[in-house]
């Protein structure tokens, strides 16, 4: 049975789509969390957390004595960057890698699950159970709804770099942010591609930049991008959207560290506000279990998943088998998850204590 979810995330689901649809335009006030509360049939509590969300994601803003207002823009993209320092963010630390007893029952329990099946190959994308596992995965946490035959596992970020300009071509140009992860800017070179590098603002690439570059590939890191540490709101996201579908390109999105956010949702993927056509969504479990542990999967838009598919159907899989079953194990047993929340619940304990 599907498990309902809390009532303050529907309140917030329903506020989101009236913003995005335009029934709550810029600048406009929502209604007052009592009448909210009393129309809804809600608690001021739920009210309170559902309000929380909008304002971390940029959706809100609240103005003292007297409300919320909309500061999410559609179609007027070309404001003026916002001057004041963006809120810096808790990073997490050696303290917050994977429980090493968790990580070793989880090894020993698929040692003694699949015996000598760890030692066959799998599938050039990567084996049905880690795919689906991180679909499912996916799916419940970040909103993304998506088919375990859209997952491409490889051997962490750069890999699959690599594997993005084996889908799209060399004979494109490829946007990236200015400044950002220099491996970023060395994995295309090494593949042969021109880059134009944007400048980033306080709110991601300048709209200016967006506007200049002749690229048809955005890449770009929306949360916490390296090393200026910046993440760009709900509207610089669909400024980002709104780009790939007027030139028909294609944004790759490098999602890394994003789970590690304080924020009281996880941030809304590109992905999962455009999972069609135009958006490549890059992850890893280099950050969220280990170092070591150099696994990255990739998820391609539904339109054209059979034919980049096809495309790397000669591949081999970089990542052992082994690795991807107990990557399995943690995803489907719950111990990735509750990891991620208390690390998660940690950072928001010492951002609070640090506004304090």
């Amino acid at each position: 049975m599907k498990k309902e979810q809390p009532k303050y995330i529907t309140l917030y689901e329903e506020i989101r789509e009236a913003i995005v649809n335009g029934s709550f335009p810029y600048g406009s006030k929502i209604p007052s969390k009592r009448t909210l509360a009393d129309t809804k049939n809600l608690s001021l509590i739920s009210v309170e957390h559902a309000c929380e969300l909008l304002i971390e994601e940029g959706y809100i803003e609240p103005r003292t004595r007297s409300g919320y207002y909309v500061i999410y823009r559609d179609s007027d993209f070309m404001h003026v960057e916002k001057t004041q320092p963006q809120k810096e963010t808790v990073s997490a630390s050696d303290e917050y890698v994977f429980p090493l007893s968790v990580y070793t029952s989880a090894v020993r329990s698929v040692l003694s699950e699949k015996g000598g099946e760890i030692l066959n190959r799998t599938e050039g994308r990567g084996c049905h159970e880690i795919r689906s596992a991180i679909a499912s995965y996916l799916n419940r946490s970040r909103g993304m709804h998506i088919h375990p035959d859209q997952v491409v596992i490889g051997a962490g970020s750069e890999y699959l770099y690599s594997l993005i300009v084996q889908l799209l071509g060399r004979d494109r140009l490829y946007a990236i942010e200015d400044p950002c992860y220099e491996n970023i800017i060395r994995m295309y070179e090494h593949n042969d591609v021109k880059t134009d590098h944007l400048k980033l603002g306080t709110n991601g690439i300048q709209s200016e930049e967006l506007k200049r570059t002749e690229a048809s590939v955005l890449h770009v890191t929306p949360y916490h991008s390296y090393p200026s540490g910046r993440s760009t709101d709900a509207s610089k996201r669909m400024e980002y959207i709104r780009w790939a579908e007027k030139r028909d390109a294609f944004i790759v999105e490098d999602d890394y560290e994003s789970e590690f956010s304080p924020l009281l949702k996880a941030q809304e993927t590109l992905f999962s506000m455009e999972p069609l056509e135009h958006v490549i969504y890059l992850n890893s479990f280099t950050r969220t279990i280990a170092p070591s542990m150099r696994v990255g999967y990739m998820i391609l838009p539904e339109k054209y998943t059979e034919e980049f598919l096809k495309r790397i159907a000669s591949s081999s899989c970089t990542v052992s088998s082994l690795s991807q079953y107990v990557i399995s194990k943690l995803l489907n047993d719950g111990s990735f998850e509750r990891h991620i929340n208390r690390v998660r619940r940690k950072l928001r304990k010492n951002r609070n204590q640090t506004i304090d």
